[in-house]
């Protein structure tokens, strides 16, 4: 497989996960589909994360991966802190459709990284016995379990008994 089909699969897993058509059933972008500000912040227990963190949460996670492929400093994501983000501080229509286009912007920053990338760059390693090519595919499992995740706590908070 040359570099360009590499990048091409990689490019494929990460829409697949994301926003494009699956097997599998809703993908991340899908999964988050119709959910306003209330099912948002909805927690099964107080001990519980909420829709609308596992979404943020997703965001960093793509703008950490990116970091990472092009050599970046910390520093650039849009909301101060890493990993989980306590939301929503304020529970309107608007702060949602906020952090939804963080997640958006940091998709795409991410798929326009992965789109530059050479040989050399599928080889190199960007972490501990971690090469570029799992740190993707890494991003593209994260997006299909909190898509799942996401789906379960809208069944749950439906008070629907089949996932």
């Amino acid at each position: 497989m040359d570099t360009r089909e590499k990048v091409e699969a990689l490019l494929m897993a990460l829409g697949l996960a994301y926003d494009e058509t699956s097997w599998h059933g809703p993908n991340l972008r899908g999964s988050l589909r119709g959910v306003d500000p209330e099912a948002a912040s909805w927690r099964p227990d107080p001990e519980r994360h909420n829709i609308w963190e596992i979404a943020v949460h997703a965001a960093y996670w793509k703008y950490a991966a990116r970091r990472r492929l092009a050599r970046e400093k910390r520093g650039a994501f849009p909301l101060g802190g890493r990993n989980w983000f306590e939301r929503p501080k304020e529970r309107s229509l608007a702060a949602w459709k906020s952090d939804m286009e963080i997640l958006e912007d940091q998709h795409r920053n991410l798929v326009r990284v992965v789109e530059q990338l050479t040989d050399k760059d599928l080889a190199a390693e960007v972490g501990k016995n971690l090469q570029v090519q799992q740190l993707i595919q890494g991003v593209a499992f994260h997006d299909v379990y909190h898509a799942g995740q996401i789906r379960l706590l809208r069944r749950l908070r439906s008070g629907q008994s089949e996932v």
